[in-house]
């Protein structure tokens, strides 16, 4: 039997070490080697040798410079055209706007190929010429998927050529069994992190980008730092917002009491040193670290953003507005007034809520259905 051939296209290298969290990879493993032959490509980056590569049976790195990504990318689309029509896949799977972009130019040359163009958050089509695109080009044999039920209806409300027919929701999952396996127990996560061991930790996993609002925290955190002297606050993750950050620490007086370790390979590993777990975003698509934290087993707050609104009810967590000082510190205040028992009650119920309701294999199930679903369209070559 002619097994159904797949390729995922993403913008960037970015396979994981460990699958737990990494969803382009869970999609590939959801398609078993007997059925579907399977290819990962990369516009830009490439793994090196100490790097994994994607689980599919091969990989392609194109090694797109962003310059060769910007305007017409005449190159770049010969290059993808090249590759889908020597392979002729059944499936073509696009991560993000710009392989969606990409793929819509290229789709009316392969009408018997089913496209499905996944969409990660809510700017990506803020621009009226990316609406008009997918409305010009986006055909029958196109799907678009929104990773959570708020994004699916952020591409609905254009109201242009995304339709109730074409696009659905898949929510984003975790492997909960897999990161369980690979966190790190309290103390030796504390301990590697080079963080108090008794103290109470808020902790944070994110870029240090705006959107993610780790200034707020900050802000919040200062207006509490006095009631309690024994709390630190840890922000895993780099990025240009760094700088900015430190000052920010050194004019609030919080030196010593804030932590910046930087990029961590695996951060999930050492969600355990922590007591609280913080989102403060300003804007999200799902949140994947919301779920990751709730893996931990601990109390969550998150900003009250569309996409993250129904995950921070189901956990039992706290909702705080988007960049609202007073709002993030008084949900601060409210679980540091806790005891450790009864912060302790309330991970173990956000956990309970991500074990019951962001299940790996109900993503995956979703994923191999819409596939077969797509797979339809290259049955009458």
């Amino acid at each position: 039997m002619k097994r159904i051939k797949v390729l995922q296209l993403q913008p960037d290298y970015n396979v994981k070490q460990h699958d737990f969290a990494d969803l382009a990879e869970q999609i590939i493993l959801t398609l078993p080697a007997d059925e579907y032959e399977t290819v990962s490509a990369f516009l830009s980056g490439k793994a090196a040798s100490d790097q994994p590569e994607s689980r599919a049976e091969r990989s392609v790195y194109f090694s797109f410079s962003s310059r060769q990504l910007k305007g017409l990318r005449v190159r770049a689309l010969w290059q993808l055209y090249s590759l889908c029509r020597a392979e002729q896949f059944d499936v073509i799977i696009a991560n993000r706007f710009k392989p969606i972009s990409m793929l819509l130019l290229l789709s009316r040359w392969f009408p018997r190929t089913g496209f499905i163009g996944i969409v990660h958050g809510f700017g990506d089509f803020e621009r009226s010429y990316r609406q008009r695109q997918v409305q010009r080009l986006a055909g029958p044999n196109w799907k678009f998927v929104g990773v959570s039920p708020a994004v699916r209806q952020h591409l609905l409300d254009y109201q242009r050529g995304f339709t109730e027919a074409n696009t659905i929701a898949i929510t984003n999952a975790i492997d909960v069994d897999k990161a369980l396996g690979l966190q790190l127990q309290r103390p030796e996560a504390r301990r590697r992190l080079h963080l108090p061991a008794e103290a109470t930790l808020v902790g944070v996993v994110g870029r240090l980008v705006p959107v993610k609002g780790h200034d707020i925290l900050l802000k919040a955190f200062a207006a509490l730092k006095d009631r309690y002297p024994d709390t630190h606050v840890v922000i895993i993750g780099e990025g240009r917002e760094r700088p900015r950050l430190e000052r920010l620490i050194a004019e609030l007086n919080l030196t010593g009491r804030v932590h910046l370790p930087g990029f961590v390979p695996d951060a999930l590993q050492y969600v355990r040193a922590f007591d609280i777990w913080a989102m403060p975003s300003l804007s999200e698509g799902l949140g994947l670290a919301l779920l990751e934290g709730m893996c931990g087993a601990l109390p969550v707050i998150a900003s009250d953003v569309p996409a993250m609104q129904p995950l921070i009810e189901g956990a039992g967590g706290l909702a705080v507005k988007p960049g609202d000082v007073g709002s993030l510190q008084q949900a601060l205040d409210t679980y540091l007034a806790l005891s450790a028992d009864e912060r302790r009650a309330k991970g173990e119920a956000a956990f309970a809520y991500v074990r019951a309701s962001h299940s790996i294999s109900e993503y995956r199930g979703a994923y191999k259905r819409l596939v077969d679903v797509m797979a339809q369209f290259s049955s009458s070559r």
